[in-house]
């Protein structure tokens, strides 16, 4: 009896265990829903994972292909099995070793919508290139909303500029190519101004390129425009333009100087008073 419970429990264990190792699943994390600029680029972020030991990149395959059709091949090694339309205009980006399977699209057309997955092939070894084993995400496909058009810059003046006091002004731009980051220029010389320029993701796959100009303004400049103009990749551009406004700094001399004039006055009008007294005492 106890050497049936024994192995009852053993064939339990042994159970558990081939149950946790064959439940292991290939997970793809892809962004689904991108907006693509026509004409510039596009990078989706893309990572997986897979239930094999861990493998050099040499001994994997990415690909990306048409959702519907896995013969049609946006990305591949072999660039003459990926479709012509798309030669040249793809990569990867990082290491698939690494788990990385995020695609760069560049001259983007206004008919590469999408959606298109990722799919992940093992060499056998590294010099056996044959396939031993291959997992394509189509759960997981990303598709694109396509911009005819750049969105314009939000151009941020926080507080009224001051005569003679530094004065800051932010121009931002969100973009979904961070491997050609806009370029952000301002239309006011920069000789006495100094540029801070920030990159940062907003969220997964939508990065803000970021220009704050400070500067001194001058009575001059009053009334004057600025422009801030984002040139994406591809030369398309946008541009917003504000109207500064300069306070004068604070002046009293309106006050000063009449009262000057009149102790001044008041002083002589006194000595002159003193003056006769002595002179008829």
């Amino acid at each position: 009896m106890d050497k049936e419970r024994k192995m009852m429990i053993s064939c339990l264990l042994l159970a558990a265990v081939s149950s946790s190792v064959f439940t292991e699943e290939w997970k793809a994390s892809v962004v689904r829903h991108l907006d693509a600029l026509v004409t510039s680029c596009v990078v989706v972020p893309c990572s997986f994972t897979h239930p094999k030991e861990k493998l050099s990149t040499s001994r994997l395959r990415g690909i990306w292909h048409r959702s519907d059709k896995q013969d049609e091949r946006i990305y591949f090694e072999d660039s003459t099995q990926v479709l012509e339309n798309f030669r040249g205009r793809t990569r990867l980006l990082g290491h698939l070793g690494q788990g990385n399977c995020s695609l760069e699209i560049t001259e983007i057309k206004d008919h590469d919508n999408g959606p298109y997955c990722f799919r992940v092939e093992f060499a056998r070894t590294e010099t056996d290139t044959s396939t031993k084993d291959k997992f394509s995400f189509v759960e997981d496909c990303v598709q694109f909303t396509m911009l005819p058009d750049p969105q314009t810059p939000t151009v941020l003046n926080p507080k009224p500029a001051i005569q003679d006091h530094p004065h800051t002004i932010t121009c931002s731009v969100i973009h979904t190519c961070p491997s050609h980051v806009p370029k952000l220029t301002w239309s006011r010389g920069s000789a006495d101004a100094e540029v801070t320029e920030i990159h940062r993701e907003l969220h997964r796959g939508y990065w803000e390129a970021q220009s704050i100009l400070t500067f001194i303004p001058q009575v001059k400049e009053d009334h004057s425009e600025i422009t801030c103009t984002a040139e994406f990749y591809g030369r398309k551009t946008a541009s917003t333009t504000l109207t500064l406004y300069v306070k004068h700094k604070e002046s009293y001399n309106h006050i000063i100087i009449p009262a000057a004039v009149g102790v001044g006055t008041a002083v002589i009008f006194a000595l002159f008073c003193i003056f006769m007294v002595k002179k008829y005492k």
